[in-house]
């Protein structure tokens, strides 16, 4: 009778320490597939420029740095050519979490951060160098901490070059110069307060519209960054163009604040410092494709005039400071007084 319910105990055991090791076994698999799952990270990123446009050329270089420098645990899927959506409606799903990252604009990313309209006010930076030095240090971070309310996480800022006008009529030196012309502007009741201080007639109208515009005398002049202009032809109807750089719009890659708290503290840390990297590796490709965007204009004979300084333009426009920036004098006057 001991004997048989020693066999007994000995066969119950026999099949607990067999359904142990089968358990053990399966959560052992369990974890390491959800360790795995952890080290493959794939994000998405969007871009509404053209497969090789410069910052669609910077979006792959972070791409590269990122897979580098996770040994290629974490790859970007750069998606150019607005495959995604538009820049508002990409906005809204990075903030949801539903697509990752994107290069935007500062613009459209106003709407959402009010303060952030302040950064775009006319003939606020000296010059490309000014603006960078603002956005590169404590201002920039406290931008970028502010967009942390909005489910955004900002990783680095873009150069978007600066905006002049151009003209079918003659050079443009000084504000009066500019009295009467009618100019082609973005659909912002900014950028038409903008052209009425300096005497210019504000005509809103879609950007398809401008070539023929130009060539016909609806309007007489418009105006954007040099790659655009000569992107666009625009140079071929409207031959006079003058830096007065009155308007600087930054733009930015941000990451959904969804994603990004769910990545480690390291992984954090490579897109980051990818991120930063690719941001100075786009400011040095735009600066060549605006230096020669300069020389073919020049070879094609535009007139191209270069203003020693902007301050009579600037003056004119003072009083948009007070309007558009009434809200965020304090910021205005720490971007103007940085070095």
């Amino acid at each position: 009778m001991k004997l048989k319910k020693l066999i007994t105990i000995i066969m119950s055991l026999a099949l607990i320490s067999s359904f142990l090791g089968c358990s053990s076994k399966s959560t052992n698999n369990s974890t390491s597939n959800s360790n795995q799952e952890q080290k493959q990270i794939v994000l998405r990123l969007s871009d509404t420029h053209p497969d090789g446009f410069v910052t669609v050329r910077a979006d792959k270089e972070f791409a590269r740095l990122v897979e580098e420098n996770s040994n290629g645990r974490i790859k970007v899927e750069v998606y150019p050519g607005g495959q995604l959506g538009d820049e508002k409606s990409v906005i809204e799903q990075v903030q949801f979490g539903a697509i990752d990252l994107v290069r935007t604009s500062i613009s459209p990313l106003a709407e959402f951060d009010k303060e952030l309209s302040a950064l775009m006010l006319p003939y606020l930076y000296r010059d490309t160098e000014h603006m960078f030095r603002v956005l590169d240090g404590a201002i920039g971070e406290k931008i970028f901490k502010n967009l942390e309310n909005y489910k955004f996480e900002g990783l680095c800022w873009f150069d978007a070059g600066s905006r002049n006008f151009y003209n079918t009529k003659k050079e443009v030196k000084k504000p009066d110069d500019l009295k009467g012309l009618k100019i082609r502007v973005q659909e912002s009741k900014m950028m038409m307060d903008l052209v009425k201080a300096l005497g210019a007639s504000p005509t809103p109208m879609a950007y398809s519209e401008v070539y023929s515009a130009l060539q016909t005398g609806v309007i007489d002049g418009a105006e954007n960054n040099w790659a655009s202009y000569l992107s666009s032809n625009h140079f071929e109807v409207a031959k006079y163009i003058t830096t007065d750089e009155h308007t600087r719009v930054p733009e930015v890659i941000i990451m959904s604040k969804i994603t990004w708290d769910k990545l480690s503290a390291d992984d954090q840390k490579i897109i980051k410092d990818a991120a930063v990297k690719a941001g100075l590796y786009q400011r040095q490709e735009w600066q060549k494709d605006e230096e020669a965007a300069k020389n073919q204009l020049k070879d094609k004979g535009v007139k191209i005039t270069t203003l020693e300084s902007n301050s009579e333009f600037q003056d004119k426009v003072k009083v948009l400071y007070d309007e558009y920036g009434k809200e965020y004098k304090d910021l205005i006057n720490e971007i103007i007084n940085t070095k």
